[in-house]
C-alpha cells in the first residue's frame, strides 16, 4: 500500500496518528451503520414478500370476480355504469423514518367505498367487484411504499459500503503505512543522533586526554 509523500517529521506523525485514529473511529461507526441498515433493509424485504404474496392471492380472486360480473351485467352496461363511478385519490411523499434515518416514503389515501350508481342498477357482482379492486389497489399502494422504503435502504447500503470500504482498503492502510514509515525514520534518525553524539563525546574525551 502507498504511503503519503510527507516529510518524517514529529508535527507529522502527529497529524497521521491524528487522522487514522479518526478513520478508524468513522469505519466502526459506519460498519455499525451499514450492520443496521442490512437488518432494516431484510425486515423490509421481507415485508414484500408478503405483501406480493398477498397481492397474488388477491389478484386470483379479484379478476374472476370482474369476469363474472362482465357476463351477468354484460360489457355495454358495465361501462356505462362505471362512467358514472369516480374517485378521488390522494398521492402524496412523506418522511420515513427507517433504520433511525429519514426517508422520502409515499403515502397514499385510498377513499371510502360508496354506492355511485342507482340501487336499481344495482348488482351483487358490481359490489363485490369493487370490493375486490379496492383491496388489490389498498395492497399496491402499500406494496409500493414499503418497496420505495427498500430502495432508498438498498441505496444507502451501497453507498455506506462504498465509504467503508474506502476507509478499510484505501484510508487506514494509507495512514498506516505512512505512521509506521515516519516512526522508522524518526527511530532511525535518533539512533544516529545517539551514536553521532557518543563518537562526538569520544573523540572529545581523546583530545582532552592528550
Amino acid at each position: 500500500m502507498a504511503r503519503e509523500q510527507i516529510a518524517p517529521t514529529k508535527s507529522n506523525l502527529l497529524k497521521v496518528k491524528e487522522r487514522l485514529n479518526i478513520a478508524k473511529e468513522g469505519y466502526d461507526l459506519l460498519e455499525q451503520k451499514r450492520e443496521i441498515l442490512v437488518s432494516e433493509l431484510m425486515r423490509k424485504v421481507e415485508q414484500v414478500k408478503i405483501l406480493e404474496r398477498d397481492l397474488d392471492k388477491r389478484v386470483e380472486t379479484a379478476y374472476p370476480c370482474l369476469k363474472r360480473m362482465l357476463v351477468v351485467v354484460g360489457r355495454e352496461r358495465a361501462q356505462s355504469l362505471a362512467q358514472n363511478v369516480s374517485y378521488n385519490f390522494e398521492v402524496n411523499e412523506k418522511q420515513v423514518i427507517a433504520a433511525g434515518m429519514r426517508l422520502p416514503g409515499l403515502e397514499v389515501r385510498i377513499p371510502n367505498r360508496e354506492l355511485k350508481y342507482s340501487p336499481v342498477n344495482s348488482f351483487a357482482e358490481c359490489d363485490e367487484t369493487v370490493l375486490e379492486f379496492f383491496e388489490l389497489l389498498k395492497i399496491c399502494t402499500e406494496l409500493a411504499a414499503i418497496r420505495t422504503i427498500a430502495w432508498r435502504l438498498a441505496r444507502e447500503v451501497r453507498r455506506t459500503q462504498r465509504r467503508v470500504n474506502a476507509l478499510e482498503k484505501m484510508v487506514i492502510p494509507t495512514a498506516s503505512e505512512t505512521k509506521v514509515y515516519i516512526e522508522s525514520a524518526l527511530e532511525e534518525r535518533d539512533r544516529d543522533s545517539f551514536f553521532t553524539s557518543k563518537l562526538l563525546k569520544k573523540k572529545g574525551v581523546s583530545t582532552l586526554s592528550r
